[in-house]
């Protein structure tokens, strides 16, 4: 089934829907162009100039000088000195002795405070633990032996380096940059 679905997509059996024709619009009318209306040029319109107005110029108003009030000058007024009031010395308080309260003789027949008897419990016993057997040590087994390095003798020669050979002092040495120019071209 699936591939029989497969084949009619892969073959376009399907039937073809005509395709309708564009619809197409009638022209649209053209309308004439008229001219731009053109304003007649006025003449600017002159004002008369006109006088300007004088103001008239008034006297500054000059204010009367008003005489200073003095107020007169009001006494101090004096308060007059109490006297310091003197507080009367009160007697020192004096507290009364206690009367001497004579001590009680303990009761024989009563114990105060006599603690209960408690019987002691008896400790718990734990039940024998079980006898485990003792097994015996395992045994390694012994490790081969490591052979043992050879002695190296504790004087050896030095080793000797190459000596440089030294360049006399005199002798320029070669430079990688080119000399500068002094002179301008």
């Amino acid at each position: 089934m699936v591939a029989g679905a497969r084949i009619l997509l892969e073959t376009n059996s399907f039937p073809q829907v005509p395709q309708l024709p564009k619809p197409e619009l009638p022209p649209l009318p053209t309308f004439p162009t008229l001219p731009k209306p053109e304003l007649p040029q006025l003449p600017k319109p002159e004002l008369p100039q006109l006088p300007k107005p004088e103001l008239p110029q008034f006297p500054k108003p000059e204010l009367p000088q008003l005489p200073k009030p003095e107020l007169p000058q009001l006494p101090k007024p004096e308060l007059p000195t109490l006297p310091k009031p003197e507080l009367p010395t009160l007697p020192k308080p004096e507290l009364p002795t206690v009367p001497h309260v004579p001590t009680l003789p303990k009761p024989e027949g009563l114990k105060l405070t006599e603690e209960p008897h408690v019987p002691e419990l008896p400790k718990p016993e734990l039940p024998p633990l079980p006898n485990f057997p003792t097994l015996p040590k395992p045994e390694l087994p012994k490790l081969p032996e490591i052979p043992t390095l050879p002695h190296l003798p504790a004087d050896l020669p030095k080793p000797t380096l190459p000596s440089i050979p030294t360049l006399p002092k005199d002798t320029p040495l070669p430079s990688l940059i080119p000399p500068h120019k002094t002179t301008l071209p």
